[in-house]
Parts: structure tokens; C-alpha cells; sequence
């Protein structure tokens, strides 16, 4: 028998609403399978047809339809059924993974923003997915006011979080630069207020640096 392939990495994008997380994301992948690495893109909540049921339930309905503990649950419900279904599966096969949010969503939406404690959040976590996390988390970072315009244009429809006021918003930022801050080796900033090229750049620059693979221009 011959060796097991090496392990995939595991890549997360993170930020507020109107980031650029998804773009970012769908750009990210194709750069990767130039490269000759075998890549795969998935997306928080959902990503498995379980969670993906979950999403449905968590981003419907009004803002109000779920308090903060029901919101961590369900979440952390459809983030393990992704973990077990794709996310590890993938992984262990050799695939590289890059998530549109993951677990820091939950501490900066949940925990920072809605204020529930952050120890509970963690041990949350631990029980849903052990210690398991990212290899690399790209934080996408730009003012409240903007990124909600460029979610409003995105779509006539707003999700369950995008209709909260911009006190919760701006808490959800602080919640990402101090998560950023607490885990400097797995996390790194970019400012998404430049144009799409300048942040793919960034976002290309971040991977090639801190996974050390070479990913061309």
C-alpha cells in the first residue's frame, strides 16, 4: 500500500456583512487548483445538506426569532454535521478547504456582539468539534457603514442579521480585530475597503506566506 496522502489545509474567510467573504472565497479556490493543490469551498452555516437545513432556520424570519443561545446551538449543531460530512473527510483525503465562516463567526456574533460569555462559547466548541480549528483564518475588515451598502446592493432581501441595528454591527468588527489580536499566528487582518484585485492580492499573499506554498502571481 502506498502512503496516505498529506493532510489538506483548512482555510477560513471571515468579516462583517458586505466583506467580500464569498467573492474572496470563490476567487481563492480556482488560484489554488492553478497551483496544483486539489481545493474545495464550503460555506458557514451550511456546507453539508444538514446544515445546509439548519441555514434555513437560522437566516430566515425576523431578527428576533432566535435568541443568542438558540442561535450558538443550531450553529454549532450544522458546524459539526460540516466538520464530520465534508470538512474533515476532505481534509484527511488531501483536499485543501476554504470556508466562508467558521467557528470565529460564532465568538464575534454570538459572543462579542450578543454578549453571551465567551468561556461557554469555547466549551461549546470543544464539545461540537474537540480542538479543532483552522489553519489559516483571513479576516476581512472594513467600516460597519460600508459594509452594510454593499450588502443592501448585493440583495433586496436581508437575512436575519443584516436587519440589526449598527450598534450590533460594530461589535461584530471589534469581536474580529480582537479575535484577530488574540491569535496573531492564525489569523491575519486585511483591510477590504480597496478595490476586489488589490484585496485577492492580499488574500493571495497571506496564503503563500503563512502555509508557505507558491501560488504564482
Amino acid at each position: 500500500m502506498g502512503e496516505s496522502p498529506l493532510r489538506g489545509r483548512f482555510v477560513t474567510i471571515e468579516g462583517g456583512e458586505g466583506a467580500g467573504k464569498t467573492t474572496q472565497t470563490a476567487l481563492l479556490v480556482p488560484a489554488l487548483v492553478r497551483a496544483g493543490i486539489i481545493a474545495e469551498r464550503t460555506r458557514e452555516p451550511g456546507g453539508s445538506p444538514g446544515a445546509e437545513d439548519i441555514r434555513g432556520l437560522l437566516l430566515a424570519g425576523s431578527s428576533e426569532r432566535w435568541d443568542a443561545i438558540s442561535e450558538a446551538l443550531l450553529l454549532y449543531a450544522a458546524r459539526r454535521d460540516h466538520m464530520l460530512r465534508l470538512i474533515r473527510p476532505a481534509l484527511d483525503a488531501g483536499t485543501w478547504i476554504v470556508a466562508d465562516r467558521f467557528s470565529d463567526s460564532t465568538l464575534a456574533y454570538q459572543g462579542y456582539a450578543r454578549g453571551l460569555p465567551l468561556d461557554n462559547l469555547v466549551g461549546l466548541h470543544r464539545i461540537a468539534l474537540g480542538d479543532f480549528v483552522p489553519d489559516l483564518t483571513i479576516i476581512l475588515d472594513l467600516p460597519v457603514e460600508e459594509g452594510l451598502a454593499r450588502a443592501g446592493r448585493r440583495s433586496l432581501i436581508t437575512d436575519r442579521f443584516e436587519q440589526l441595528e449598527h450598534e450590533f454591527h460594530r461589535r461584530v468588527r471589534e469581536g474580529f480585530l480582537t479575535i484577530a489580536k488574540a491569535n496573531p499566528r492564525r489569523c491575519v487582518v486585511i483591510d477590504a475597503t480597496a478595490d476586489l484585485s488589490t484585496v485577492h492580492t492580499a488574500v493571495l499573499g497571506a496564503v503563500a506566506e503563512r502555509l508557505e506554498v507558491n501560488l504564482g502571481r
